[in-house]
């Protein structure tokens, strides 16, 4: 089952292509944005709800769950906090 209903993909893909989207996208980023991932994972959603079949399936990434786009995460996570977390920051220490 898709993670999302096929009406979030379709008003997604629908946004993709407006043209405010695509200005602004142009104008942040340089270049015009690319919709097909969107229109994919809406016609993968519809083959979902009509045939079931694993062939159809939404796959994970930037437009699917947990996606990031094609910027990966800032920081790594940790799996529990530094030894010292408990001490005062130095502010304005000497870097």
């Amino acid at each position: 089952q898709p993670p999302r209903p096929c009406e979030d993909y379709r008003w997604e893909w629908k946004h993709c292509r407006g043209l405010r989207h695509a200005f602004h996208h142009y104008y942040a980023h340089g270049e015009l944005p690319d919709c097909g991932r969107w229109r994919d994972d809406y016609a993968a959603c519809r083959a979902w709800e009509k045939d079931r079949t694993a062939a159809a399936r939404v796959p994970p990434g930037p437009s699917g769950p947990g996606g990031g786009g094609k910027h990966g995460a800032v920081w790594a996570l940790r799996s529990c906090p530094p030894p010292d977390w408990h001490r005062p920051l130095d502010r304005g220490a000497a870097k």
